[in-house]
């Protein structure tokens, strides 16, 4: 499951708040793993990539609320890491032309030839009347 998806299963308009602790835990150590995995590909000293790991170094806190708040935390967190990183890939790529196919002048010489021998062809078996 990508990050983004994940954090869509906690801030989704649509989707409710995980009911089990069990539920709390699975989120937030995915959510860790997408920090993990998006902060190899920034820079270290990035200030959203060390509030991440903050909030991923912070124990999961006991009590219904506290509980829900630290994942929907953790969730805006990854969210925002993998803004940045979409917004850096799509930086560093050069903007791509699409290749346009050009034919030689010889290939375009023989398509008329072609084609005037095959008008005079049938100009030449249609019947006189």
């Amino acid at each position: 499951m990508s990050a983004t998806q994940t954090v869509t299963l906690v801030l989704g308009e649509d989707s409710p708040l995980p009911e089990t602790a069990a539920d709390v835990e699975d989120l937030v150590l995915r959510l860790r793993g997408h920090v993990n995995q998006l902060g190899t590909l920034m820079p270290s000293q990035e200030p959203v990539l060390l509030r991440a790991q903050q909030l991923c170094s912070v124990g999961l806190q006991e009590g219904y609320l506290p509980s829900r708040v630290h994942l929907v935390r953790l969730a805006e967190a990854t969210r925002e890491l993998a803004k940045i990183r979409l917004d850096n890939v799509g930086a560093s790529r050069p903007a791509r032309r699409l290749a346009r196919w050009t034919p030689q002048i010889n290939v375009l010489r023989g398509a008329v030839f072609a084609v005037a021998l095959t008008c005079l062809v049938w100009a030449a078996s249609v019947p006189r009347t």
